[in-house]
C-alpha cells in the first residue's frame, strides 16, 4: 500500500515520469485497477473528487433569512406598537393583538423555510440524477462510477464522448483527441500519446496527460488518476473564480416586478385607507390610532403576494420532478420555461424517432441482392438469394460481407436468460445478428486474430481494423462505412472469389445498387477489405492504409419507426411545433423516414450537409422556414440550423448524442442529450437528458412544461384577485361604512370592516397551501391546442388582470353585503351585533377565496370541469374551512381574532354569499368562451 508520500509525489510530476513509476507509487496494477475496498479506503482518506462550492447555509441562517423582509418588519413593528398601546393603557390581560401578529410571523416564517427546503431537496435530486460518471477498472472489471467517486490510483478507460473526471496520467492511446479549451482555450483537440515527455512543458503540452473538465474528441484511451477534486488543475482555476450567479429568467424577473410594483401600490392603499379612516371616523383616542396603524400594516402584508418566488421555486420543482418520472431529467428549474414555449424541434433519427434496433434485411453484392430474414437483435432467420437459394458465388460474396462487417466491429452480442442484447453501436450490432444467420459464417471468423484499430470519426465516416490470419497468416484490412465514402477508396470489386478492376461501370452500378437500397428507406452501409504485406506491430496503424480497397457490397439495414413517434410527432403539430429531422443517412432514406412518420409529404425534399456549406446566412434563415428534413449532415450543420432558427425568432430544442453535438445543444434554447445512447460531454451540455431516448418523450416533456406554467398562472391569478378582494374589501368597508350600518354599529368610535389580525388570518390560511396545491394541479385546459408562447409574452395578460380585479371586486361586495345583512340599519336590516355581523364579513371572505380557488384552475373552463382530479386542492381547501371553523368557534381563537360564534343561519349565508364568486366568474367564462368561438369563426372563413 503506497504511503501518502509516493502517492503526492507520483501525482506532482506525472507527466515527467513512466506510466509504470506512476502506477507503482500510487499503488495500482494496470491490468487490474483498484479493489473496490482500496477505491472505497481512499474515497473516505482523500473525499469526493469535487470542486469546492459555495459552502452550504447553515439551517440557522435559513430560518433567520425568512424575516429579512421588509412586509416582516412591518409586522414586528406592528407588535412593537401593540405592545406600546398595551402597556399604556394600564397593561390589563394578555396583549392579544401583539401575540396573535407574532404568532402569524412564526407561522410564516416556517411555511417559508418549508417551502424553501422542499424545493432544495428536489434540486439536490435531480442534481444526482445528472450526475457525470466515468468508466474505470475495478478488479479486473468495468465499472460506470459516479466522477465524484474517482479516486486517486483510478485506471480510467476513455473513449469518444467520454468527460475526463480527473487529472490521470496515460498509458495506452489510440487515435486520442482530447478537447481542452475548457482549460487552456486552445479550440482544436489535442493528440494525446503514453509517451513520456522528456522536459517539463506547460499545462497545454502535456501530451500524455488528460485534465479533468475536458472532453475526449476522438479514440480510445487507458490513463492513471494522479490528482482528484481540488488538487487537478481545473480545481486550481475553480480557486481563482468567484461563483457565477445565474441570471434570472424573464418569468422569474416578471414575478419580481409583479410583487415589487404590488407592494408599492398597496402600501399607496393602505397609507389612503389610513388616511381615509382617520378623516372619516376620525381620532378620539390613542387606542384607535393603534387600530389605524396595525389595519394599515396588516393590509400591506396580506395584499402583497411575498410568497410569490418561494411558490414559484417550489412549483417549478415539483414539476421537474414529475418530468424525470416521465424519464425527461431537466437539469435546471429555469429550462422549464423554455421548454413550454419550444416552436421546433430539431431530432435526430435513429434511437430518437426509432427503435434503434438495427436490422440487416438486404445485402447486395456483385452477384445481386440477398434477402436476410428476422427481426431485432436475436439471431434467428436465414439469408435467401433473389430465387430463394445463394447461389456459390453470391453465397461466398454475402459471407465476405457479413464476416469483415462483423469483424470491422467495436460491439458484443450478448444472451442472458434468453434475451439477447448488444453492447455498443447498433449498427454494428447488426452485422454480428445477420453473420450468426449465414451458416459457416462464424467459423471462417475464428480463423482472425485482431491486431489493429483505425477508429470511426464522423468526418471520415468509416472505420477499419487490422486482423492477422491464423497461424501466422496474412494481415487483413477490413473496412466499413459510408458506401460513397468507401467507393472513393476502392479501386477493385469482389466477384465470387476472384477480384476484377473497378471499372467506371461496375462503381455506378454499386452506386446504383446503394441509391435503390435508399430509396427503399434502408441505412446502408459498404463493406470493403485489402491484404496488408507486412506490419510493424510497435507501429500506430496509419488511416493512409485505407486505400486501394476490394469493395464486397453494401448492406441495407433498416430501423424501425418507434410506435409512439408518429403519434407524438401528430401531437407537436397539433400543437403549433414544427418537427425537424437531421440525419446522417442517405437524403432518400431520411425522407421516407419522415414522410411515414408525418414529419413531412413524400414529395418532400432533403437539404444535405454539402447544400447547406453553399449557403449564406439569410438564405440559410429562408430555407429553414421551408425544409424540415436534413440529411447527410455533420454536427457543425447542427449548429449552424440552431443559429439560423433563433435568428427567425424560433424558441429551439435540440437532440444530439455525440461529443460533436454538444455546440449544438448549448447553442440550442433547450439541448436534449440522449440518456442511453449520449456521451457525458453531450449530457454535461444539455439542458435535459431523455432517460428512454424517446421522441415521445420529447413532447411528453413539453406538455408538461406547459401544465407547468399554467399551473404557475393559475396560483398567479388565484393570489392576486384574493389580495385585491381584501384590499377593496376594507377600503370600500371604510368609504361606505355609514351605507352599510357601519357608523352606527358601536359606540366606541373607530369601527372597521376587518380587524387587523383577521386580516392576517385570511392571508395566513388561503395563500399557502390552495396556492400549492395549484403547483400539482393536472391539466384542465388542453395545453397542447394552442400555439408556443412567446418567452416575451407576460405571464399576465390584459384578460387576465381583468378577471383578477373583477374578481377581487366580486369578493369585496359580497363581504361587505355579508356585514351588512346583519347589522342595525344599512341597506338591509339585520339585528346582530357588530361582533357577529363583522364575524360573517370575515368569513365570507375566506370562503369566497376558497371557492375561488376552483375558479382560478382556468382562464375559461367551467370550474365543474375534472373537478375532483386534483385532491391536494381539495385538501387545502378542507383544512382551510376546518381552521375558519375553529377560529369562530373556540373561545381562545375568539378572543384573538375578535370573532363571535355563528347559528346555521350564519353560516349558511358565509357560504351562499362566498359562492357568489364561483357563480360570477362562471357566467364570466361562458361569456369569454362564446368570443373565443365567434373569432375562431371569423378566423375560419
Amino acid at each position: 500500500m503506497p504511503n501518502e508520500t509516493d502517492m503526492t509525489r507520483a501525482a506532482d510530476d506525472a507527466f515527467l515520469q513512466d506510466a509504470a513509476i506512476v502506477a507503482a507509487r500510487l499503488g495500482v496494477d494496470l491490468e487490474t485497477g483498484l479493489s473496490d475496498a482500496e477505491a472505497a479506503r481512499r474515497l473516505a482518506a482523500d473525499g469526493p473528487n469535487e470542486l469546492r462550492g459555495t459552502p452550504p447555509v447553515p439551517m440557522w441562517r435559513k430560518v433567520l433569512a425568512q424575516f429579512q423582509d421588509p412586509l416582516i418588519y412591518l409586522l414586528l413593528a406592528a407588535v412593537v406598537v401593540s405592545l406600546v398601546a398595551w402597556f399604556v393603557e394600564g397593561a390589563h390581560g394578555a396583549p392579544v393583538d401583539a401575540i396573535v401578529i407574532a404568532a402569524i410571523v412564526i407561522l410564516n416564517a416556517i411555511l417559508g423555510y418549508t417551502q424553501e427546503a422542499k424545493a432544495a431537496d428536489a434540486v439536490a435530486a435531480l442534481s444526482k440524477m445528472t450526475a457525470a460518471t466515468s468508466t474505470v477498472l475495478r478488479g479486473g472489471e468495468r465499472k460506470s462510477v459516479p466522477s465524484s467517486e474517482l479516486v486517486r490510483g483510478d485506471v480510467l478507460v476513455l473513449g469518444e464522448g467520454d468527460a475526463v473526471g480527473a487529472d490521470a496520467r496515460l498509458f495506452f492511446a489510440s487515435a486520442l483527441r482530447v478537447q481542452e479549451a475548457s482549460l487552456t482555450g486552445e479550440s482544436a483537440a489535442v493528440i494525446k500519446s503514453p509517451a513520456t515527455l522528456a522536459a517539463p512543458a506547460p499545462l497545454g503540452d502535456r501530451t500524455d496527460m488528460v485534465f479533468k473538465g475536458t472532453a475526449v474528441a476522438q479514440g480510445v484511451g487507458r490513463a492513471i488518476v494522479t490528482e482528484v477534486a481540488m488538487a487537478t488543475e481545473m480545481g486550481a482555476i475553480a480557486e481563482m473564480l468567484d461563483a457565477t450567479v445565474e441570471d434570472p429568467t424573464p418569468l422569474q424577473n416578471e414575478i419580481k416586478l409583479i410583487s415589487k410594483a404590488l407592494g408599492i401600490i398597496v402600501v399607496i392603499v393602505a397609507l389612503v385607507v389610513m388616511i381615509t379612516v382617520i378623516l372619516i371616523q376620525g381620532i378620539t383616542d390613542p387606542a384607535d390610532l393603534v387600530v389605524v396603524l396595525l389595519l394599515g400594516v396588516s393590509l400591506a402584508v396580506a395584499a402583497v403576494p411575498e410568497g410569490l418566488p418561494a411558490i414559484l421555486s417550489v412549483i417549478l420543482a415539483i414539476g421537474v420532478q414529475r418530468m424525470a418520472k416521465r424519464n425527461a431529467v431537466v437539469k435546471k428549474l429555469s429550462s422549464v420555461e423554455a421548454l413550454g414555449s419550444a416552436s421546433v424541434i430539431c431530432t435526430d433519427k435513429t434511437g430518437t424517432l426509432t427503435r434503434n434496433e438495427m436490422t440487416i434485411e438486404r445485402v447486395v453484392t456483385a452477384s445481386g441482392q440477398a434477402e436476410v430474414t428476422g427481426v431485432g437483435y436475436r439471431p434467428e432467420g436465414a439469408v435467401y438469394g433473389e430465387d430463394g437459394q445463394l447461389s456459390g458465388a453470391q453465397h461466398f460474396e454475402v459471407q465476405l460481407v457479413l464476416g469483415a462487417g462483423t469483424l470491422a466491429n467495436d460491439a458484443q452480442l450478448t444472451e442472458h436468460d434468453g434475451e439477447w442484447q448488444i453492447q455498443g453501436d447498433p449498427t454494428e450490432a447488426a452485422f454480428l445478428v445477420a453473420a450468426r444467420k449465414l451458416d459457416g459464417t462464424a467459423s471462417r471468423l475464428d480463423r482472425f486474430e485482431r491486431r489493429a484499430e483505425i477508429p470511426f470519426t464522423s468526418e471520415r465516416k468509416m472505420m477499419s481494423t487490422l486482423h492477422q490470419e491464423r497461424p501466422d497468416g496474412a494481415h487483413v484490412l477490413f473496412s466499413k462505412g459510408a458506401p460513397d465514402v468507401l467507393l472513393e477508396r476502392c479501386t477493385r470489386l469482389q466477384v465470387g472469389e476472384t477480384t476484377v478492376p473497378l471499372t467506371d461501370e461496375l462503381r455506378r452500378r454499386a452506386q446504383d445498387d446503394v441509391q435503390a437500397l435508399s430509396a427503399q428507406a434502408f441505412r446502408t452501409l459498404g463493406v470493403a477489405y485489402r491484404t496488408v504485406d507486412a506490419v510493424d506491430p510497435a507501429a500506430e496503424v496509419d488511416p493512409s492504409l485505407e486505400q486501394e480497397l476490394i469493395y464486397v457490397g453494401v448492406v441495407g439495414i433498416i430501423d424501425p419507426p418507434r410506435v409512439e413517434a408518429a403519434d407524438a410527432i401528430a401531437e407537436a403539430h397539433r400543437a403549433g411545433i414544427r418537427v425537424i429531422m437531421i440525419t446522417g443517412d442517405h437524403p432518400a432514406t431520411a425522407v421516407r423516414i419522415a414522410a411515414d412518420l408525418g414529419i413531412v409529404e413524400p414529395s418532400a425534399r432533403a437539404l444535405t450537409g454539402a447544400e447547406l456549406d453553399t449557403l449564406d446566412p439569410e438564405q440559410l434563415r429562408a430555407v429553414t422556414r421551408e425544409v424540415s428534413v436534413y440529411a447527410r449532415v455533420s454536427p457543425e450543420h447542427k449548429l449552424r440550423l440552431v443559429d439560423a432558427l433563433q435568428s427567425d425568432g424560433q424558441i429551439v430544442s435540440m437532440t444530439g448524442d455525440g461529443v460533436n453535438d454538444a455546440p449544438a445543444l448549448k447553442s440550442a434554447d433547450i439541448g436534449v442529450a440522449m440518456g442511453i445512447t449520449g456521451t457525458e460531454v453531450t449530457k454535461e451540455a444539455a439542458r435535459m437528458i431523455l432517460a428512454d431516448d424517446n421522441f415521445a418523450t420529447i413532447i411528453a416533456a413539453v406538455r408538461q412544461g406547459r401544465v407547468i406554467f399554467d399551473n404557475i398562472r393559475k396560483f398567479l391569478r388565484y393570489l392576486l384577485s384574493s389580495n385585491v378582494g381584501e384590499v377593496l374589501t376594507v377600503f370600500l368597508g371604510v368609504v361606505f361604512a355609514g351605507l352599510i350600518g357601519l357608523n352606527d354599529a358601536s359606540n366606541e368610535g373607530l369601527v372597521l370592516p376587518l380587524l387587523a389580525t383577521q386580516i392576517l388570518w385570511i392571508n395566513l390560511i388561503t395563500d399557502s397551501t390552495p396556492a400549492l396545491a395549484m403547483g400539482v394541479d393536472p391539466e384542465v385546459d388542453d395545453v397542447m391546442a394552442r400555439r408556443p408562447r412567446k418567452l416575451t409574452d407576460s405571464a399576465i395578460d390584459g384578460r387576465m388582470w381583468g378577471g383578477i380585479l373583477s374578481v377581487g371586486l366580486v369578493m369585496a361586495l359580497v363581504t361587505l353585503f355579508g356585514i351588512d345583512m346583519f347589522l342595525p340599519g344599512g341597506l338591509v336590516e339585520g339585528s346582530d351585533s357588530l361582533e357577529v355581523a363583522r364575524t360573517v364579513g370575515f368569513t365570507t371572505l375566506v370562503f369566497a377565496q376558497l371557492f375561488n380557488a376552483f375558479n382560478a384552475r382556468s382562464e375559461t373552463s367551467s370550474a365543474f370541469r375534472k373537478l375532483f382530479s386534483n385532491k391536494w386542492l381539495w385538501g387545502s381547501v378542507a383544512l382551510g374551512v376546518l381552521l375558519q371553523i375553529a377560529v369562530v368557534e373556540l373561545p381562545f381563537l375568539q378572543v384573538a381574532f375578535g370573532t363571535a360564534s355563528l347559528d346555521l343561519a350564519h353560516w349558511g349565508a358565509c357560504v351562499a354569499l362566498g359562492s357568489v364568486v364561483l357563480w360570477y366568474d362562471e357566467i364570466r367564462k361562458i361569456i369569454l368562451r362564446a368570443v373565443g368561438r365567434r373569432h375562431s369563426g371569423e378566423s375560419a372563413r
